[in-house]
């Protein structure tokens, strides 16, 4: 049997979807650590593990930050054809995919299942994951229970752009006494409105689709829904849309959309 391998390699977690001729076979996330060529060695071994190695009946597109490591894909894609290929085989539908990775944030527009246009954040983490485990870690906690506390508090204002200067807000309120759930929920709102803001510098179309490792957050689902003044989705397989994407093409029009 042939398989379709999609892989992801993201600058914080590498996803990893196998698909044959009709079905879903496979997903798996991997941190991605410092190498990407040690993290696409780690998937291959993870394959080949499961009875399917890259050198056998498998086709491998990679996309995403660390894809050129990716030596045994038969081709590189990029991450906006991959996120608007898999957003759009998981909704049905045409829509806007919001799409927040810890390097950096996009918002693709997806018509008659491909990327139409789209628009990047500037190059600072202050609007991304890296954001929010870069605050998750100076309070001491992980990201769900970050978003647990954000969720009891009121929003205290982060206002900087920058994650060096933003982190000295935080430090200021921890300094202060301030409780930790309004800087948690400060610190969700801080990102949430950089993403919001992006949105609002691109016309939206259809659903918005969370994808990305935050679309698991319901909270933070539902708070950028009320800044976007629209109703927010998201879906179990949500954070594997770029490897999805990558899978699909690998498996080429034969395949359709079909998971």
């Amino acid at each position: 049997m042939r398989y379709f391998t999609g892989i992801d390699i993201g600058s914080t977690a590498s996803k990893v979807v196998v698909l044959d001729e009709a079905s879903l076979v496979d997903r798996f996330v991997l941190p991605t650590g410092w190498s990407s060529k040690e993290t696409a060695a780690a998937v291959a071994q993870r394959l080949a593990e499961s009875g399917r190695p890259v050198d056998g009946e498998m086709k491998v597109v990679a996309t995403g930050y660390g894809r050129v490591a990716v030596d045994y894909a038969a081709k590189t894609v990029t991450e906006i054809t991959c996120h608007g290929r898999g957003g759009y085989a998981l909704l049905g539908e045409d829509c806007t995919i919001v799409d927040i990775g810890g390097q950096d944030t996009k918002v693709i527009t997806v018509e008659n299942g491909l990327p139409t246009s789209f628009l990047m954040n500037d190059k600072c983490s202050a609007g991304t994951g890296k954001f929010l485990e870069i605050m998750a870690n100076r309070l001491g906690v992980d990201l769900q229970t970050l978003f647990d506390l954000a969720a009891k508090g009121s929003p205290l204002a982060i206002s900087s752009m920058c994650t060096v200067f933003a982190e000295s807000e935080v430090i200021s309120h921890i300094g202060a006494g301030e409780p930790r759930e309004d800087i948690a929920a400060g610190v969700v709102d801080s990102v949430i409105s950089k993403v919001a803001g992006l949105c609002a510098r691109h016309t939206l179309k259809g659903a918005v689709f969370l994808t990305g490792g935050l679309c698991d957050s319901a909270y933070l689902v539902d708070r950028l829904g009320a800044k976007l003044g629209a109703s927010v989705r998201s879906h179990p397989m949500g954070r594997y849309a770029g490897a999805l994407g990558a899978a699909l093409i690998a498996r080429g029009a034969k395949g359709g959309n079909r998971i």
